[in-house]
């Protein structure tokens, strides 16, 4: 990343039981596509390492980690197209999403 970010959207998905590898799979690739946004610096994408410490949550099952120039280029991630369909294709298969978004210093 050649530009240091001013904020930082973090999102968290716990899938239901009932989900097939298929699905998994399926929802990697639409989660690898919001990355696609043109306001986005930087991303990454991933399951839990697996950290076997007591303060480390290793429930989630997956994460996705954004980068932005500032809130400004997040609140335009919001309501890009792709973000809606990703929602709106993609939510029957998660029990839980979690959100932390936070200002770098």
């Amino acid at each position: 990343m050649n530009t240091r970010p001013g904020f930082i959207h973090m999102v968290y998905f716990w899938m239901k039981d009932e989900v097939t590898d298929t699905e998994r799979m399926e929802f990697h690739v639409g989660v690898a596509a919001l990355t696609k946004c043109k306001t986005i610096l930087d991303s990454f994408i991933g399951p839990p390492a697996g950290t076997p410490r007591e303060v480390v949550d290793n429930s989630y099952e997956y994460a996705l980690l954004l980068f932005f120039r500032n809130k400004e280029d997040h609140d335009i991630y919001q309501n890009d197209p792709e973000h809606h369909f990703f929602i709106a294709s993609y939510k029957h298969l998660w029990s839980r999403v979690q959100i932390y978004d936070h200002l770098p210093e």
